[in-house]
């Protein structure tokens, strides 16, 4: 009796276990490292570019409207903002008039104006203001052009640096202009985690992907963009495809478009450049880094990174945060091994300062890593193969905005065991801090016309709460 009553607990332990295998089995496919996704996107024509004259890239009415507006971060600390916007055909108005929502007193910032010329295409008149002096976790209105062709936007400023104040980045990379794109901005605007600023992963417009860099990609993108760009600030990043440097057209000179349409507060961080810059957001500090620009030993970059990085305070801003365009461990046959160079250059100090989270772009696909690093070789000890390290960073992949290059689909097998979990769709990230010890992270998947929870993650802080947070 005994033992067929032990016979029958076995069956059905190996059924349950049987059934609990195969709904995860359904759902992913377990292999050597982590999770590959079993998710396939189904075929639609939505990846390809919206044509030019799109509603979706929304003219203003007025041949001089200012329109492609977008600010991003103008200081250090997020008491001032750099507002940006492109008038066509005349100069216009180049001042931006704001406004605290607690107070009628309206006070003015006198923009600069500039254009470019790239081949064949001469911009429109570009200005740029930096309101300045503003009061942290406070609403402000702004207006920009004059009469009745002025337009007014709002944003909110950061809470102060401080250790235990939440705060909600966006995450989207490698965006480009198909109406997938669109779909990637829709669902970010209406994710319930509400972001409250987008940390941009590199490759904006794509425009590079045209016939003689077609500039005019660069408009449709800036006002693809402005709907959530004029309302929140996106912290630039450069990727490959802003670099233009087509020496066959007489464009020896790269960044030549982003360097104009979009600056940043390089200067307020000591850098010398506008692609390397860092700011503090805050519980964050965000180090921003620029692959294709020169970052081995003695460079500019190099120098000053290493200066920025011994200055973060970890009892202001606990969460200390890498972006940069190419990923640093990716296990897709896209664009593999490229971020190779800047590991070998940098993943010492990631470690040795304990980076939280490094976060990239440039392969179209989504992946997630355990805390690894691969830094104990030494040429003749062997030891090349990367490791867990819990004073290493989770590194995320977010590089799937919807470009009209497509997915990255085929993955490396068996996949590597610092993958946790990888899915070549499109979407975007959510980071939420909520304190100086945790932060959740949700990868939201652009499918069916609703955003979907693909894949999440409790995050601890490595200065505060060092645990085992990898799953």
């Amino acid at each position: 009796m005994g033992l067929l009553a032990s016979s029958s607990s076995s069956s059905s332990s190996l059924v349950a276990v049987t059934v609990v295998l195969g709904l995860l089995f359904n759902a992913a496919v377990l292999c050597h490292g982590g999770i590959s996704s079993s998710y396939r996107r189904v075929a639609t024509e939505l990846n390809i570019d919206m044509p030019v004259d799109s509603d979706t890239f929304y003219v203003p009415p007025g041949e001089n409207t200012p329109q492609q507006v977008h600010i991003t971060q103008g200081d250090h600390v997020g008491t001032a903002v750099i507002v940006s916007w492109i008038t066509p055909k005349a100069p216009g108005f180049s001042v931006v008039r704001y406004w605290s929502e607690n107070s009628t007193k309206i006070r003015w910032a006198r923009g600069t104006i500039e254009t470019y010329r790239y081949f064949n295409y001469t911009s429109g008149y570009i200005h740029h203001a930096n309101i300045s002096n503003l009061e942290f976790n406070s609403k402000y209105y702004y207006k920009v052009g004059a009469g009745k062709y002025a337009r007014i936007f709002w944003f909110v400023t950061p809470p102060a640096p401080g250790p235990d104040v939440p705060y909600t980045f966006g995450l989207i990379g490698d965006l480009g202009q198909t109406y997938d794109s669109s779909i990637t901005i829709t669902h970010y605007q209406n994710d319930p985690l509400n972001g409250q600023a987008v940390l941009f992963l590199g490759d904006l417009s794509y425009a590079d992907d045209y016939p003689f860099h077609d500039n005019v990609r660069w408009d449709t993108w800036g006002r693809l963009v402005e709907r959530s760009a004029a309302y929140q600030p996106w912290i630039w990043t450069v990727g490959n495809h802003e670099i233009d440097w087509a020496p066959q057209l007489g464009e020896p000179v790269p960044f030549v478009p982003f360097s104009h349409r979009y600056h940043t507060p390089y200067e307020a961080a000591g850098s010398t450049a506008p692609f390397w810059y860092s700011i503090k957001r805050g519980p964050a500090h965000v180090i921003i880094m620029a692959a294709y620009s020169a970052f081995g030993k003695y460079s500019p970059q190099y120098s000053w990174f290493n200066q920025e990085i011994q200055k973060v305070n970890r009892s202001e801003t606990p969460w200390l945060i890498v972006i940069m365009h190419p990923p640093t461990y990716n296990s897709y046959q896209s664009h593999y091994m490229e971020g190779e160079p800047m590991r070998a250059v940098y993943e010492n100090t990631f470690v040795k300062y304990k980076v939280d989270i490094v976060f990239a772009g440039h392969v179209h696909a989504y992946e997630r890593s355990i805390r690894v690093s691969n830094i104990k070789y030494n040429i003749t000890n062997g030891l090349c193969n990367p490791v867990k390290d819990l004073n290493a960073p989770v590194y995320l992949t977010v590089g799937d905005g919807g470009n009209l290059e497509g997915l990255s689909t085929v993955m490396t097998e068996p996949q590597p065991n610092y993958s946790a979990f990888r899915e070549p769709s499109f979407g975007h990230g959510m980071l939420e801090i909520k304190n100086r010890t945790h932060a959740y992270f949700a990868w939201h998947r652009n499918d069916d016309g609703y955003a979907v929870v693909a894949d999440s993650v409790w995050l601890t802080n490595r200065f505060w709460y060092p645990t085992d947070d990898s799953n």
